[in-house]
């Protein structure tokens, strides 16, 4: 079991070891929230066990469109503050094209956070090769703050579900999470995405995962 903090707890005398999810004072670096402490040789972070999402600048999300306006579409990226994404930000809009036939109520999109103003007011963009509408697949929600253990340390979980089941998979930073590919396949990617968020706080998770979805294939009869 990995070592579980609380807001205050002193975890280094190294200031310059203090990663996210930290604070400096006095020379020590301290807990910022309730949560995983993540220790190596350069640095010291607390992985959040629950929050809501905060964006921040170029974070990828996914996004549900909740109003379309003349000059855009307000979007929902759960979270407290509503995002807004321009029609000059979106590649589709073409000259005399309503924006209701190009993105309307209840579509979803793939975006990244352009702008975030001093009142949070948050602006999107799709000019971005990442970015798309979302027309097929399917979008699973979990906790924002077990995103990171969805990713994995230099992408090693998110590289392990797509090489093992060969399926299209774009994390938003704000929880939602988009799957594409054979439905068996995407079914037991949900699974073991639901899974990591459960089991997040635990060691040799990595490990686990891939056996769970070579059992889960096996049953399946997908072959290996």
């Amino acid at each position: 079991m990995r070592e579980i903090v609380l807001p205050g707890d002193l975890i280094s005398t190294n200031p310059k070891a203090a990663g996210s999810g930290t604070y400096v004072e006095n020379g020590k670096v301290y807990s910022k929230t309730l949560g995983i402490l993540d220790k190596n040789e350069n640095q010291v972070r607390v992985i959040p066990l629950k929050g809501r999402y905060t964006p921040s600048l170029n974070d990828v999300v996914v996004g549900i469109v909740r109003e379309v306006t003349s000059s855009g579409w307000v979007v929902n990226i759960n979270s407290p503050y509503q995002a807004f994404l321009p029609s000059q930000e979106n590649p589709e809009v073409k000259p005399n094209k309503k924006l209701n036939d190009i993105l309307d109520i209840g579509d979803a999109i793939i975006a990244k956070v352009q702008n975030i103003d001093p009142n949070m007011r948050i602006t999107l963009t799709m000019k971005d090769k990442m970015c798309n509408p979302i027309r097929f697949g399917r979008i699973i929600a979990i906790n924002p703050a077990r995103v990171p253990r969805v990713i994995g340390k230099k992408g090693s979980m998110i590289k392990l579900l797509k090489s093992e089941l060969s399926v299209q998979i774009v994390v938003g930073k704000n929880g939602l999470i988009w799957l594409n590919g054979d439905r068996r396949k995407v079914s037991i990617a949900e699974e073991a995405i639901y899974l990591i968020e459960q089991e997040a706080h635990t060691e040799g998770l990595t490990d686990r995962i891939g056996e769970f979805i070579r059992r889960r294939k096996s049953d399946a009869g997908i072959e290996t």
